[in-house]
């Protein structure tokens, strides 16, 4: 064997970064060893694993492959490292979930997983969708949870559970006395939206294909709460999950209202690397995931 672990992990940060110069300050060496170590690599197997033009750098084909490899390499080296120095600390996770997920159902589910591993160090970051593809892909976390299916070749998407859009208003609104929207009212309402790239979004336009044209889109905001907020002030009406609304519905203060034929509910899901490592912690945090269980998540929750 020609190479090092050294010169693999550097390898693997010059492909994330795709600069050396950045590489090197998060691996806490000096530029020129980074580049010495990169050159080496290449020289010892006579391969380019980068194109080069000018200041910048991307992978190569073979780059490419290898990173892909050398990333469920590393990450197996690195889960041997923590058995020898952390065995009695294992579960260590980096989770990125979408901001649905993230800020309503995940963070239920660390209690348990960390009556498991008490001392795992557990990283949960929250973000829209396509952010939450692309930590994923780049090996910025060990797993991602996600509100609707995405086509992605590199990317394993594994069911978890089903959700359900509700489309509401505040209890002043003029539609809360009729509840039941027929085509017109959605028309004529002003609409309080998550962003586009968003899973609720992606659903509510899938819901409402037929009259998207014809729909008023209002105001877009990135987190739920803020929607909720403008449709508490009488701004307009909203979509959000049912996870999100379970409180203002039981308070009184936002009201559901029914939209006939309109399928609003999808499917949560884990995602994960096509090419990775099995790490026992991911399939520890995605059963914690699937046994809890998920009547206590449809009650009425602080939010």
């Amino acid at each position: 064997m020609k190479f090092t672990l050294r010169q693999l992990h550097i390898f693997l940060a010059v492909a994330k970064y795709q600069n050396i110069s950045r590489a090197a300050e998060s691996l806490h060496i000096s530029q020129s060893a980074a580049s010495e170590a990169l050159n080496n690599l290449e020289k010892s197997y006579n391969v380019c694993l980068f194109n080069r033009q000018k200041n910048k750098l991307s992978l190569s084909p073979i780059g490419q492959t290898l990173r892909i490899e050398g990333e469920s390499l590393w990450a197996h080296c690195q889960s041997f490292d923590n058995r020898l120095t952390n065995h009695n600390e294992m579960g260590h996770i980096k989770v990125a979930a979408s901001f649905t997920i993230g800020n309503h159902l995940a963070t239920r589910y660390l209690g348990g997983y960390l009556n498991q591993f008490p001392g795992a160090n557990v990283q949960l970051e929250t973000a829209n969708t396509p952010e939450v593809i692309a930590k994923v892909l780049n090996y910025d976390v060990d797993i991602g949870m996600i509100e609707n299916e995405v086509q992605e070749k590199d990317l394993e998407l594994i069911p978890w559970r089903e959700d359900e859009l509700v489309v509401f208003c505040a209890a002043n609104h003029p539609l809360a006395r009729k509840k039941r929207l027929e085509d017109k009212d959605i028309r004529e309402a002003k609409w309080i939206l998550r962003e586009p790239d968003s899973g609720a979004r992606q659903t509510f336009e899938k819901a409402l294909s037929n009259l998207l044209p014809k729909i008023q889109i209002y105001l877009e905001f990135k987190h739920n709460e803020a929607i909720k907020n403008a449709v508490e002030s009488g701004l307009g009406i909203g979509c959000l999950s049912r996870i999100v609304l379970n409180k203002n519905f039981a308070n009184g203060d936002l009201i559901p209202l029914t939209l006939p034929n309109r399928d609003m509910k999808r499917t949560f899901y884990f995602a994960l690397p096509k090419q990775r490592y099995h790490l026992s912690a991911v399939d520890a945090w995605m059963n914690t995931c699937v046994e809890t269980d998920i009547t206590d998540m449809a009650k009425p929750q602080d939010t």
